[in-house]
């Protein structure tokens, strides 16, 4: 089955005064693989600019935009129409008997190919992030489905979720200390805590597709607005995703855009402007996604 999706990002930013822009690199488009497929496209901004897109080292798609003239605000817009497929259960990617158990045994050629995602990015003084990472491998938890599980319930447990308006994010050892945190928090503690257990990691940037915004009953935390998760490179499986913010790793609620090795590298939108400081009056970010329709699966006839 695969769900059909519009998909509208605007950010906006307003100024005291007129400012000059310097060059914005957006991330936005999905690089599809056999997840889905993208239906159609369009990027805009409310004064004059060029677009041209490029490929990262990571493979994700950017867009560099170039601003003809000066404004008071600056809005971009982007929209999607897309194809989405679920994910399936991991009971349905059988593991590789290498990684049932910690540490997982990566053959010399994944060594190769994940070792940026599986050397730790932050420093971490007084080892705060080991001491909480092995709490999971403690005495005989070496399963690795467990430890992956148990250490995602617990973020979702703990943590308070409180977004921020303002950019970036925390280190793991901010997070643990306020026992609070955004998406992109609670996902980068995540992926920083089991780099320190030997697993491969990388982070991603996306959107949370939420039945709510349809006028269903439940509803997710960070929709509305864009998300962040990771995945874990298992054996067997391969990249698999896992949701601490609303602890997922199935189903058709997360649409990834890029991944990285880090959080600053996929900021959605970033870029320079030129005036005074106090010139700056803010940002706003909405997203909207709305489910058009549902595709089942082909079925060849026998």
């Amino acid at each position: 089955m695969t769900v059909i999706y519009d998909l509208e990002h605007t950010t906006t930013y307003r100024y005291q005064n007129p400012v000059t822009f310097g060059q914005h690199r957006g991330i936005f488009l999905p690089n599809i693989g056999y997840g889905g497929r993208i239906l159609k496209y369009s990027l805009e901004t409310n004064i004059p600019s060029e677009t041209r897109w490029m490929m990262d080292t990571l493979s994700n798609n950017v867009a560099l935009i170039d601003f003809e003239k000066p404004s008071h605000e600056l809005v971009v817009t982007y929209r999607l129409r897309g194809e989405h497929r679920g994910i399936k259960t991991i009971t349905e990617f059988p593991l590789e008997g290498r990684a049932k158990e910690i540490p997982i045994q990566y053959t010399p050629d994944e060594w190769l190919d994940l070792s940026q995602f599986m050397r730790p990015h932050e420093e971490d003084p007084g080892s705060k992030v080991s001491a909480w990472a092995k709490q999971f491998v403690a005495g005989d938890q070496d399963e690795s489905i467990d430890v992956l599980n148990r250490m995602m319930n617990t973020l979702w447990e703990t943590l308070s979720y409180q977004a921020r308006d303002v950019e970036g994010t925390q280190t793991p050892g901010e997070t643990l200390s306020s026992e609070s945190g955004t998406c992109r928090d609670y996902a980068w503690l995540m992926i920083e805590a089991l780099r320190r257990l030997g697993f491969a990691c990388r982070f991603v940037s996306g959107y949370l597709y939420d039945e709510s915004l349809d006028g269903g009953e439940v509803g997710m935390t960070g929709s509305g607005a864009t998300h962040a998760w990771l995945q874990v490179y298992l054996p067997g499986a391969g990249w698999r995703n896992y949701d601490p913010t609303n602890r997922i790793t199935t189903g058709f609620d997360l649409i990834p855009i890029a991944i990285a090795r880090h959080p600053g590298q996929v900021i959605p939108l970033s870029g320079s402007w030129t005036g005074k400081p106090e010139d700056y009056l803010g940002m706003e970010v909405k997203v909207r996604i709305n489910k058009l329709g549902v595709r089942p699966e082909f079925v060849e006839a026998a």
